[in-house]
């Protein structure tokens, strides 16, 4: 069962079904229901993602470059952003330039070796959903995201650093 926290809600149902390629470079895409593809079978085959029965989503990996999904963000309602390791905050990056550049309004997920220590960060950067680890408590992780009360950096939830807001 995924763990997929929301807007600040744990979903108890998730209709995104996540395609990765297998070992050999394959994709398995079902026949129905709502998929989230790799940026790479996006672009190269535009045609049979548009015909197809539900609805699809994109994901993009750490080293993928966020201006070549530009032009179809005005039709794609989520967009999902892979951190294939704890260590790699190249997706951090990622989410804000399609937040703040590209102006992407729809549902940002957070994919991969997601943790709740990551969970405060990645709001702040624009993700609002989050695909917590397998074997990780999902209520911690949701109680992660109040973790801190204030910030110095500006961020994209908060466009005025701290000196800002707090001069009087």
């Amino acid at each position: 069962m995924q763990n997929i926290i929301k807007d600040g809600a744990v979903l108890a149902a998730d209709a995104w079904q996540l395609v990765r390629p297998d070992a050999e470079g394959q994709l398995s895409v079902p026949d129905a229901g709502d998929v989230i593809v790799p940026l790479s079978a996006w672009l190269a085959e535009p045609e049979r993602w548009a015909s197809r029965d539900g609805r699809v989503a994109v994901w993009l990996a750490s080293g993928d470059e966020p201006a070549e999904l530009a032009a179809s963000l005005g039709k794609l309602e989520l967009v999902a952003v892979d951190f294939h390791a704890f260590t790699d905050g190249r997706g951090y990056s990622i989410g804000r330039l399609l937040r703040e550049r590209y102006g992407f309004a729809g549902e940002l997920r957070a994919i991969g070796d997601v943790w709740e220590d990551h969970l405060h960060y990645l709001w702040q950067v624009g993700f609002n959903a989050f695909e917590i680890k397998d074997g990780k408590a999902v209520e911690g992780a949701l109680a992660a995201l109040g973790s801190f009360t204030d910030r110095y950096q500006a961020t994209y939830r908060e466009p005025q650093p701290l000196f800002r807001r707090h001069r009087s």
